[in-house]
């Protein structure tokens, strides 16, 4: 529940004060999040789900073909909870796994940090929805390559078949995710301090 309000609290705040006092309570809500702990994933009850190393892959809301199945359009998908959770979320250097989902989430936050790095020159929404499509369809790690991050806390693929069906979602994840992307963080035709105050934070200190 405190984190909760503390989360309200700090929506409130984004709409009254000017950037330096914006950066006054993102010192204030870092140290604060050293007293807290960070969001879990929704999702992370769901079992009826296909798992491929130790990710889930759940359904999203997207007309990006690939092999996620359709997620109800009146609901949250796992995008829309980590765009959500990011700027909470990317405070925490520990986060503690409790599910499959959670692996997802971690993974959507760690993009979502990318994606907002490509941003720093401010470009137009129409250029950050190009610059951000060829990020989301770059060459990309997976569990189990030694590019990839996380490698401690994932499980890679147990075959190729498998790795060929993750890389295609996450490929859907990253393009639906950077289109929703520019949609939160434009504001007026150019990125809100809001969202771009956080862009050098490092979610468990770790970048794609």
């Amino acid at each position: 529940m405190a984190r909760l309000k503390l989360r309200r609290r700090y929506k409130v705040l984004q709409s009254r004060l000017n950037f330096d006092s914006a950066v006054k309570v993102l010192k204030i809500f870092i140290n604060h999040a050293g007293k807290q702990k960070a969001y879990h994933s929704q999702f992370n009850e769901r079992t009826e789900y296909r798992v491929v190393g130790n990710m889930v892959l759940l359904p999203i809301k997207t007309k990006i073909r690939g092999p996620a199945t359709p997620a109800p359009t009146s609901e949250d998908d796992i995008i829309d909870e980590a765009l959500d959770l990011f700027r909470a979320n990317c405070l925490f250097r520990n986060f503690e796994i409790k599910g499959d989902a959670d692996r997802v989430l971690i993974y959507l936050i760690l993009f979502i940090s990318d994606c907002l790095n490509k941003l720093v020159k401010n470009p137009s929404s129409k250029e950050a929805i190009k610059i951000l499509n060829t990020r989301a369809t770059d060459n990309f790690a997976l569990p189990g390559d030694p590019t990839f991050p996380l490698n401690a806390l994932y499980s890679p693929p147990s075959n190729r078949n498998e790795a060929d069906l993750l890389r295609q979602y996450l490929g859907q994840l990253r393009q639906e995710l950077a289109t929703r992307l520019v949609d939160r963080v434009y504001v007026d035709g150019k990125p809100s301090k809001w969202w771009m105050c956080f862009q050098k934070r490092k979610f468990m200190n770790k970048s794609l």
